[in-house]
């Protein structure tokens, strides 16, 4: 392993990129921890200088990008034949690593991945840059789930020297568009396409285009129309169903036009998923729970909610008993599967009711006057009604 690219100390190696090594250094100005990227410049001509414009254009596309969804690069150089990108150094997991572990992840997990891998693109889209490699093993889950695009090192640039050759196909196969495997002019409908196929695959386990080499993959793109993803998995709402159906659109005109429209509906997808209950807003729900001493009973009351006084089933019959007629209160009574209740009971619980409610403004001081006083208005209305009923 060489120890010195340019003025960084080479610590470790990290692994294979998509070019060449990609190696854990450190920066001796800045005390900082780097990762770098290098490809070997050691060979024909013709590859070399190739290999060479298409590993500065990386640095150069990436080096114009500034957003917390996409890596940053610090530095570019070459030291004989190895040329070499200096960029954040990220401690986390590619997300490859992570499905490989969890086949299928939470969805709500899932939305908020694909939404800070969508969001990267957008901006980068907005910069006339488009990644055209898309997928897990580019994408990097850091603290606390944030999520950071890699290795630009085949984007096309609007303004780039170095075009891909009519009919030259880059990319990974299970995640390419149809419009890549065709070898036809990409945009940033492209990435958005890959971005689908990797939802899919985070859903479901498994890549919606399957085959046994790269050439029955190619044609599943093209062809095949993948199930939706719910009926791999249950869980997946149908907006879900919706999204994925769209970002895989074989025509362009179909599919989302740009990343910040499928960023918009992938967040109000979340905002319509049943809220998890995790320790967090355990945590947040007990403060708001105070325990309430009622006699003997011992029960747990909402605080700012209602009292089992009034929000119970025995407490709707006492309702409907002094305000509907009797046929009513007997149809109900079968519906809730509730004895109709007594004038005792009724008078038993209004006078617990109205404690309830002053023991809660003595709590809150200052709140919620006007709103007592109507209660206990209400009350004897109802008073004077259940007595005309019975």
């Amino acid at each position: 392993m060489i120890s010195q690219l340019g003025r960084y100390e080479v610590i470790s190696e990290l692994g294979q990129g998509a070019m060449g090594v990609v190696y854990k250094a450190r920066d001796p100005l800045i005390d900082r921890e780097v990762a770098i990227k290098t490809i070997n410049l050691s060979l024909a001509l013709e590859e070399r200088e190739e290999y060479e414009a298409r590993f500065y254009q990386e640095a150069k596309a990436a080096g114009r990008l500034s957003h917390p969804n996409i890596v940053t690069i610090y530095d570019v150089g070459r030291t004989g034949d190895i040329a070499y990108i200096a960029m954040e150094y990220l401690h986390g997991r590619e997300l490859r690593d992570v499905l490989n572990e969890n086949k299928i992840l939470p969805v709500a997990q899932v939305l908020d991945v694909i939404i800070q891998v969508a969001q990267g693109l957008s901006y980068a889209h907005e910069h006339e840059i488009v990644h055209r490699d898309v997928k897990p093993s580019n994408v990097m889950v850091v603290r606390d789930g944030h999520v950071k695009i890699t290795d630009f090192g085949i984007a096309r640039m609007a303004s780039a020297a170095v075009r891909t050759q009519t009919g030259m196909v880059l990319g990974s196969p299970k995640y390419m568009s149809p419009e890549q495997v065709l070898g036809k002019v990409t945009d940033q409908r492209s990435d958005i396409f890959s971005l689908g196929v990797m939802l899919y695959e985070m859903l479901t386990g498994q890549v919606p285009f399957i085959g046994e080499n790269v050439n029955a993959i190619m044609y599943q793109t093209l062809n095949a129309i993948p199930a939706p993803p719910s009926n791999a998995n249950p869980a997946v709402p149908e907006m879900l169903n919706y999204i994925v159906a769209k970002a895989l659109a074989k025509d362009l005109d179909a599919r989302y036009q740009n990343a910040g429209e499928m960023v918009n509906d992938l967040r109000a997808c979340r905002e319509s998923l049943p809220r998890a209950t995790d320790g967090a807003q355990q945590a947040k729900r007990s403060a708001l729970v105070t325990r309430a001493t009622d006699g003997d009973e011992d029960k747990a009351v909402i605080a700012l909610g209602l009292s089992s006084s009034f929000d119970s089933n025995e407490a709707t019959m006492r309702l409907a008993a002094m305000t509907a007629s009797k046929e009513e209160v007997e149809e109900l009574s079968k519906t809730l599967r509730t004895e109709r209740p007594s004038m005792a009971e009724i008078n038993r619980a209004a006078p617990k009711a109205a404690q309830h409610l002053a023991r809660h403004r003595a709590e809150q001081p200052g709140k919620g006057g006007g709103y007592l006083l109507l209660v206990l208005v209400a009350m004897i209305v109802l008073g004077l009604l259940s007595a005309l009923i019975f």
